[in-house]
């Protein structure tokens, strides 16, 4: 799932473009269209067909105001989309908000983007659309959109619209999956309710999945509850994607409960925190220096939190140089290391840069010109330890400790510190006893992909109570990597990491299982009238004849010579097949078993032919109750007769 955003300065053509693109009106407040301009976010979708994808994929939209006395509004909707749309009007070129708005998606490292040029057919003069291109050009230089397809187009006519679609198309086609940390959350932008339904929230989910009955809390300093039902661009689903947009209808939360900036997560998977470490960089064309102590607004997912400054390793930071900085907050966000943000004066309102969350939870205030923290903190821009850590994981599932530090890079100590932070926040599963490592979020594709599995196998082999443990073994295989599990991606699962890791899905209620099969755990057999006749049928054969029953063939014959339902009979325990071929019923077997045990020890032994007499039953019969005797060690042959062990 991707999601995109416009950016751009005011009455530029955004919300038009969105709506030419779309056929949506992304402008939903009513004092919007009196005003012809976007007030706060608005969203919008659109159907794309990527490269090497078989069926279009929704992209969802989201329209960013541009005015001025929005910007605050503008930096809730841009913090986790996978592509911006800057938009510029030809008729005026590159204006004050675009300046900003760039800057801002610059800060923001927004993986990729493009310029659309829009109110192309106000221009009748080709040399002014090719001077606007090369003020564009030389705007976008040394920022993340350098290089960015520029596309001229028109809402009014449609022209160039399709161009600026398989733009869009090329560059989301060439961006990376979205990262599942199995720790899902989604920065509440939009608040309110439907009657009949109660609490809506609606954010871009990113860092895993999130589906219908999940339990929830609201973080920071929210109510907990569960999620009632998902939609994503208006159709309800059962589980949402990361990188989707998502509406979620939360029970047991109020809408006076909750605020925009606050996050949906799953309970116990991250924290809320007051200090943060951070690299940052300050925009060159800053009015003068950042100094130490000095009061900011702090900008992430949909928050906006007063902070002040603690600058290290410098008296001040000059306009366009990059530094590390501690950011004491006046009240609690929710980030987590990685997230990037951004920096604003209050007043004068403007932006002054941003840069990425270092350390969401540092254990001490440093003393400004510590070394020893410095660092630390450029340790931790090369890469936090614990991202390091579960990045090589996430790569090479089922590693020991020692592989997994040694493949890290990181040192013996570093290592096992970094391990301990990512079972303390439950980002890492044992199995083997403990012996080997796998990610969560490996974990929770396993399960993704043994509930695909099982599914296709009900759905090939309906009759059939489960799939084999082994044939489940050798085919479990990551979701978007394809590859085998174990460590190096040679081989299959290792037999005992597998059954541990069979019973945690029984524990999590996704599927049962026994020593032979596995199955989802809502499959129900279901017979048609005519296997149910034929079954019955079948069955009375056997009770009347229950020490001579009918052969393999015959068996056959009776269920319609229908071998998944004669399957389905032997996984049900209605039928045992034994030694030879032969079918009895299981109470049947377990009586004629309990005489000629009975009979060997009152006589010290038993022959082929007393077992047969014993019944009044075939040569046939009585020879594959005794092998299937001899096969589960009950017995043992002794010339022509068997003896108990």
């Amino acid at each position: 799932m991707r999601v995109i955003a416009t950016a751009g300065h005011v009455d530029h053509g955004k919300s038009s473009l969105v709506q030419a693109l779309s056929g949506i009106n992304p402008d939903r407040l009513a004092e919007e269209k009196a005003r012809g301009m976007t007030i706060d976010l608005g969203f919008a979708w659109i159907e794309l067909s990527l490269p090497g994808q078989e069926t279009p994929e929704t992209i969802g939209i989201v329209d960013v105001p541009g005015h001025i006395d929005f910007i605050k509004n503008m930096l809730a909707g841009v913090g986790s989309v996978d592509a911006a749309v800057l938009v510029i009007a030809a008729d005026e070129g590159v204006m004050p908000q675009t300046r900003e708005h760039l800057a801002i998606l610059d800060l923001l490292a927004v993986p990729t983007g493009l310029v659309a040029l829009t109110k192309a057919d106000l221009i009748d003069d080709p040399e002014w659309l090719e001077l606007v291109e090369l003020e564009v050009h030389e705007l976008l230089e040394k920022t993340c959109l350098a290089n960015a397809p520029i596309v001229p187009v028109s809402a009014h006519t449609g022209k160039g619209l399709d161009n600026l679609r398989a733009a869009l198309s090329g560059l989301l086609g060439e961006l990376p999956p979205r990262r599942d940390r199995a720790r899902p959350r989604v920065p509440i932008d939009r608040i309110f309710s439907i009657s009949g339904f109660g609490t809506i929230v609606t954010g871009t989910l990113s860092d895993g999945h999130f589906a219908v009955g999940d339990p929830v809390e609201i973080l920071p300093d929210g109510p907990s509850g569960r999620i009632r039902g998902i939609q994503s661009h208006n159709t309800a689903i059962q589980r949402a994607a990361p990188g989707s947009r998502a509406a979620i209808n939360l029970s047991g939360v109020a809408v006076d409960e909750i605020q925009r900036g606050q996050v949906v997560v799953k309970p116990g998977t991250l924290l809320a925190t007051k200090l943060l470490d951070v690299s940052f960089r300050l925009l060159p064309d800053a009015s003068k220096p950042l100094t130490h102590n000095l009061q900011v607004d702090f900008f992430s997912g949909a928050s906006e939190t007063p902070a002040h400054v603690r600058l290290l390793g410098v008296d001040e930071l000059l306009p366009g140089k990059a530094g590390w900085l501690q950011l004491r907050l006046d009240r609690p966000v929710l980030v987590a290391a990685g997230d990037r943000y951004i920096l604003r004066q209050p007043s004068p309102s403007v932006t002054l840069g941003g840069g990425e969350v270092l350390d969401p939870h540092p254990r001490r205030r440093y003393r400004r010109m510590d070394p020893a923290a410095l660092d630390r903190l450029a340790t931790l821009a090369a890469g936090a330890p614990d991202e390091i850590l579960l990045q090589t994981l996430e790569r090479a599932p089922l590693l020991t400790l020692s592989d997994l530090i040694g493949q890290s890079g990181l040192g013996t100590e570093p290592g096992k510190e970094a391990l301990a932070a990512l079972e303390a926040a439950g980002l890492i599963t044992r199995v083997d006893n403990g012996r080997l490592l796998l990610a969560r979020s490996t974990h929770a594709s396993l399960l993704d992909n043994l509930a695909d599995l099982l599914a296709a196998y009900h759905a090939g082999h309906p009759l059939r109570q489960g799939m084999a443990r082994g044939e489940a073994r050798s085919r479990l295989r990551v979701k978007g990597g394809g590859r085998p599990l174990g460590g190096t991606g040679a081989g299959e699962l290792p037999l005992r990491a597998f059954n541990d890791w069979v019973e945690q899905a029984v524990a999590a209620g996704l599927i049962q299982a026994n020593d032979a099969v596995l199955w989802l755990a809502d499959h129900q057999i279901r017979h048609s009238p005519q296997q149910s006749q034929a079954m019955r049928r079948t069955l009375d054969a056997y009770v009347a004849a229950p020490f001579s029953p009918p052969n393999a063939g015959d068996t056959l014959a009776l269920l319609g010579n229908d071998e998944e339902l004669l399957e389905s009979l032997v996984e049900q325990n209605l039928l045992l097949r034994i030694s030879g071929g032969v079918f009895f019923r299981p109470g049947d077997f377990d009586t004629a078993i309990e005489r000629i045990a009975a009979f060997a020890r009152e006589n010290g032994s038993v022959t082929l032919a007393q077992t047969r007499d014993l019944f009044d039953t075939s040569r046939k019969y009585a020879q594959a109750l005794l092998e299937e005797m001899d096969a589960r060690r009950m017995t043992r042959r002794v010339g022509d007769e068997r003896v108990l062990r």
